[in-house]
């Protein structure tokens, strides 16, 4: 019978300002597990009069970093626990966490491929951690990589060109894709419409019906996806969805 996870105290190692509403927050793990790439940490936090509130993250990092992980977070202004992640915690915090949990959306180099990833917004955590993954164990399963956001300002502030380079850099030779569904900042040669059937037969298409798809973000983008997928004939065991919107609040 699998032990069910306990909580440990953690410790805040670093903080990166990613954009203005998004940091990334490393934590040193006294009882660190080898996570897979997909997964997330539970967090929790105790007020003085023992109200708690508690949170899931997606693990941003690779599973072959030992000792620590990277969780991202996005500030959610009337949220309970992203306000204090983003405004209070300092480095030396210690901040109490469970997981890794999940075994679902996950993917392993050992998988195979090809790799088909479609992301909305900050849907693209775990799929960040599927990708850092797949550079560390210097897999070379193919991958096409798919992102979707409103406008040319991804996560609020960081320039949608400036993303797609970022995850080709982590990628290394994945194809990366992205569309911007309200607006286009200038010199933008990507997409410029919602995900539909025409763009994800452009993008799946050279992967053929052999390819594993991991779909997250918000679960109308979730659902249009997986079932276009699945009408251009990629087998339904093949696609692996996880509905969200912000990373967290």
């Amino acid at each position: 019978m699998r032990r069910p996870l306990e909580w440990q105290i953690a410790i805040v190692k670093a903080i990166a300002q990613e954009t203005a509403q998004v940091k990334t927050i490393t934590l040193a793990l006294p009882g660190w597990t080898a996570h897979r790439a997909g997964q997330h940490y539970d967090v929790r936090l105790t007020a003085a009069d023992g109200y708690q509130a508690q949170r899931s993250y997606s693990i941003a990092s690779p599973p072959e970093r030992s000792g620590e992980v990277d969780l991202t977070v996005e500030r959610i202004p009337d949220g309970e626990v992203s306000p204090y992640l983003h405004d209070v915690l300092v480095v030396g915090d210690a901040v109490e966490v469970r997981g890794p949990v999940g075994g679902y959306f996950v993917w392993e180099a050992s998988s195979g491929g090809p790799l088909l990833l479609v992301a909305g917004g900050s849907g693209v955590v775990p799929l960040m951690a599927m990708l850092r993954h797949r550079a560390a164990a210097g897999a070379k399963v193919v991958v096409n990589d798919l992102g979707a956001s409103l406008d040319g300002q991804l996560d609020n502030e960081q320039p949608a060109n400036e993303v797609v380079a970022a995850i080709k850099a982590m990628g290394g030779d994945a194809i990366v894709f992205h569309t911007l569904t309200r607006g286009q900042p200038k010199g933008w040669t990507g997409y410029a419409r919602r995900i539909d059937q025409p763009m994800l037969a452009e993008v799946s298409g050279p992967l053929g019906t052999a390819a594993l798809a991991f779909i997250c973000g918000p679960t109308a983008l979730v659902e249009t996806t997986a079932s276009a997928l699945v009408q251009l004939g990629l087998p339904q065991e093949r696609v692996r969805t996880e509905r969200f919107g912000p990373t967290g609040t």
